[in-house]
């Protein structure tokens, strides 16, 4: 047993962070620093970041408002009688008026675009630190296995140099030395496919997050056990939620839509002046004209459709509350399960890690048989493969619920949306 843990505790550096610690105790990730540049740099963010700017001009177009002067030209020719013709000319400037209601509407809407916008660009901030949270512990579960299938080759070594000692002193007999040879070759071989899968997992997280570099060996901290209790999380993970702030700010436009419709249903008049010129410009004519269009049916099956689209942007809102809700109670309750997870396989591993090294100095003294000692090495191994993985998802899942609640990386966006404001 002390042999394995002499092998593995090169691996592993321990520590020990506080639930709500600074970004620098957690030596089992990448640089708090070097996560926010990886993060916004990733294309998904950046893209949301351009999204600001469509909020911002969607906004300046709403206060603006739709309607543009309009410039009317005509010229003719007048006859009366063969011999009294004149040139007449007709020139007109115009434009709708938007009526005071509709213009502080269109004012709430630009408003609104601007917060979903903003909204959005957090919301990608947390799913790429999502995504790499993920893609990293995917890689050091990678890598640990690996580890340990090197430990494990090295272990059948020794082990098949103690066979063949007792071969060549004629305490066991040749089967056993071709026996230990192949429990050798066959952990190779699942070293080079664990070997594979590490690389594999360091070129999707290399690809997906390039800032981020790969340290040698794994650095994983100790699990800690979670303080608060389940409504202190639920409330933490709900009022930083950035797809339900989306879903509301979603609910909220369908209604400002449907409130913009229904004062759409009386037209925007018109007003204008006109300056002609009749008679070779002997008559000068300058006018004032007023124009408003009749209200059609096209106008109140709009109000209806957006009084439609405004109810079901609000149950989809009720449908990501719900959602999101359960999210938050089944991360919760993973981090919990994943907690004691680890301290139960913890707890087989030194047992069984314990036994293989008994079993092994008894067949040294030619006490036990070696297909028995074989059979508790690869029992030890996944024992202690089931117990490293163990501890790697249980502090993934610590991690994954103080990020949700917005206390693991600073990468809200809310500084840089006020920015943009």
């Amino acid at each position: 047993m002390k042999q394995i843990i002499g092998l593995i505790l090169p691996v592993f550096v321990l520590a020990t962070p506080a639930l709500a610690a600074e970004p620098s105790s957690y030596p089992d990730l990448p640089p708090a620093a070097v996560v926010e540049a990886a993060i916004k740099n990733s294309p998904e963010v950046l893209a949301a970041q351009s999204g600001i700017k469509v909020g911002e001009a969607i906004n300046r177009r709403l206060q603006a408002g739709e309607h543009e002067v309009n410039l009317r030209m005509m010229g003719q020719r007048r006859s009366i009688n063969p011999s009294e013709r004149y040139r007449e000319w007709d020139v007109g400037l115009e434009r709708a008026i938007r009526l005071p209601g509709k213009a502080t509407l269109d004012g709430k809407l630009g408003e609104a675009e601007i917060m979903r916008s903003q909204t959005m660009y957090g919301d990608a901030l947390h799913e790429s630190g999502r995504s790499l949270l993920k893609s990293w512990f995917t890689w050091n579960r990678e890598r640990v296995q690996a580890q340990q299938w090197s430990d494990q080759v090295d272990l059948l070594k020794q082990q098949a140099q103690i066979v063949a000692k007792r071969v060549r002193a004629g305490d066991a007999p040749r089967l056993e030395s071709d026996l230990a040879e192949a429990a050798v070759a066959q952990a190779q071989s699942m070293l080079h496919q664990a070997r594979l899968r590490e690389q594999v997992a360091a070129n999707d997280l290399g690809q997906r997050f390039p800032d981020i570099a790969l340290p040698t060996a794994v650095v994983l901290s100790t699990p800690q056990p979670l303080q608060q209790g389940l409504d202190y999380w639920k409330e933490e993970i709900l009022k930083h939620n950035h797809e339900l702030s989306v879903a509301r700010n979603d609910s909220s436009l369908g209604r400002l839509h449907s409130e913009r419709s229904s004062a759409d249903k009386i037209p925007d008049p018109s007003i204008g002046l006109r300056f002609a010129g009749e008679r070779d410009s002997a008559e000068r004519i300058v006018g004032l004209q007023f124009s408003i269009p009749f209200s059609g049916g096209a106008r109140s099956a709009r109000a209806d459709e957006n009084l439609a689209l405004a109810e079901m942007a609000a149950q989809r809102e009720a449908a990501v509350l719900r959602r999101v809700t359960a999210e938050a109670i089944n991360s919760f309750a993973a981090a919990q399960a994943a907690y004691g997870g680890w301290q139960s396989a913890r707890s087989a591993a030194d047992k069984m890690g314990g036994n293989a090294e008994l079993m092994s100095r008894a067949y040294a003294l030619g006490e036990m048989g070696l297909p028995e000692v074989l059979t508790a090495r690869r029992q030890a191994l996944e024992s202690t493969l089931s117990s490293a993985i163990a501890q790697l998802d249980a502090v993934e899942a610590r991690y994954r619920l103080l990020l949700d609640a917005h206390q693991l990386w600073d990468i809200d966006g809310e500084d840089e949306n006020h920015a943009h404001q």
